[in-house]
């Protein structure tokens, strides 16, 4: 998900790096199988000794009914045409950083803020068919912004349950792999969510390994997560928040399959599932 600053974008032609940084260390290999479903509802039992049927969620009950859910497409379509406006700095506590950049791109051209508009969408709908009411961040792939403190906000507003942030890396090709970022604490805002953080993690993690079967990052985190102190997006949340990075764009196997329909659908499913597991739990 790093990018080079929009002005050298304009001149160039070209996205040349990812959004999400880089640390040290490697990761193990994530495991194979198939995405897992919505569990069913249980099915209706007589109370004991009353005979009368025991306390149940009405027959059209959906799992997620009354959560809020905040999806963050990461980038925008439209960030390279306005470099003057998302390299504008923003406070993120830890640091100044832009207010926004242009995300990365696949060698043949698809864009991360094309994947993570698609993904996203495709998220929405599965979320919103289980009950939960969805919002995300922007509302098209063709704008500028909003800044990352903005998104922030969004989440904020809403009083989300769980907000996640959906990325590409940009990494050096030989890298291939997911993984996912969650806050640590500042002396900050999301001090006090770091610990839901963490568990958001883990279950998102758990779940797009199994649906997906993408491997953990070879290049970045351990066991797939990293834990970062200078993202705003997460900085600034109140509420339960991480970053997904689906792959690396750079890389050939990673890139072939985010440019797949049927295999974005999975990544979708993937992540929903995961953030049930963590709401229901």
């Amino acid at each position: 998900m790093r990018a080079l600053p929009a002005t050298v974008l304009a001149v160039c032609g070209l996205i040349a790096s990812a959004c999400g940084g880089t640390e040290p260390g490697g990761a193990a290999a994530g495991q194979a199988a198939s995405s897992a479903e919505a569990p069913a509802q249980p099915p209706v039992q007589d109370g004991p000794d009353q005979g009368t049927p025991a306390q149940q969620a009405p027959p059209d009950a959906k799992p997620l009914n009354g959560k809020v859910i905040v999806i963050d497409p990461g980038h925008n379509g439209g960030n390279f045409r306005d470099p003057k406006a998302i390299n504008r700095k923003v406070n993120v506590l830890t640091q100044w950083k832009p207010c926004d950049t242009t995300g990365t791109e696949t060698n043949n051209g698809y864009t991360e803020a094309a994947f993570t508009w698609d993904v996203s969408n495709r998220m929405a709908k599965i979320l919103k068919g289980r009950g939960a009411t969805v919002k995300l961040t922007r509302s098209d792939n063709d704008s500028v912004g909003p800044c990352i403190t903005q998104r922030a906000a969004i989440g904020n507003k809403a009083k989300a349950d769980a907000a996640i942030s959906v990325h590409a890396d940009g990494a050096a090709a030989a890298g291939h792999g997911f993984h996912v970022i969650i806050p640590k604490k500042i002396n900050g805002p999301v001090d006090k969510v770091v610990a839901p953080s963490t568990k958001l993690g883990v279950d998102v993690r758990d779940a797009f390994a199994r649906g997906t079967g993408l491997p953990y990052s070879t290049y970045i985190g351990s066991k797939a997560l990293s834990f970062r102190n200078d993202l705003g997006g997460l900085n600034l949340s109140t509420v339960p928040k991480i970053f997904v990075e689906c792959g690396n764009m750079r890389n050939a196997g990673d890139a072939a399959k985010f440019q797949n329909p049927r295999f974005r659908q999975r990544i979708a499913l993937a992540l929903a599932n995961g953030l049930q597991h963590y709401l229901e739990a």
